[in-house]
């Protein structure tokens, strides 16, 4: 080697130029977390070819739902984001983080008592978060169904109004979906 120190100066100049790199991972410019759909499916509990399918899509549901008097309806609820012009489920990540989340239900205009149904997904604390449910209709009117997912809640009741009625109610945490459905 006939001159030691171009040869260094070469390689810490290299080592400069790598080491001032940006080495930040991008910002991901897609919002994943904010749920833009909600779809409600109904199936009448004593006809199960009569099914209701309703979305609730930025702040407005395509159709009113139809709840009759003395009926029950199996009640499937599929939250959606939408990305590259098209809505994919982001259920299985509300199952995933399940005790970050829960659902509440108010109607007005009607009495509708809601049970959690056996196959919706539990809590760590026993709790349903309130994905699949049973909807029975004990005076009929028209009116609306507020569908609430609220994301970390401080409490949670379970059986609120009571434990016939499981509406369910919560303080804290912030809701990720508020939805305002009409029905007749």
């Amino acid at each position: 080697m006939k001159n030691p120190f171009k040869t260094i100066f070469a390689l810490i100049t290299v080592l400069m130029l790598f080491s001032c790199r940006n080495n930040e991972i991008p910002e991901d410019i897609h919002e994943h977390n904010e749920i833009e759909k909600l779809t409600v499916k109904l199936i009448n509990k004593e006809n199960l070819a009569d099914e209701q399918i309703i979305s609730y899509i930025s702040g407005k549901a395509d159709k009113n739902l139809n709840l009759e008097l003395g009926k029950t309806y199996l009640v499937d609820l599929d939250f959606e984001v939408k990305h590259d012009d098209h809505y994919h489920s982001v259920n299985d990540d509300i199952i995933d983080e399940k005790d970050e989340h829960y659902i509440t239900f108010a109607f007005s205009g009607a009495a509708v008592k809601v049970k959690r149904s056996n196959d919706d997904t539990v809590r760590t604390d026993g709790k349903k978060v309130g994905l699949k449910t049973e909807w029975t209709v004990t005076s009929a009117g028209h009116g609306t169904v507020n569908i609430k997912l609220i994301h970390q809640p401080a409490s949670i009741e379970e059986n609120y109004p009571s434990a016939d009625d499981q509406q369910g109610k919560t303080t804290g945490g912030e809701a990720d979906v508020n939805a305002s459905i009409g029905f007749n």
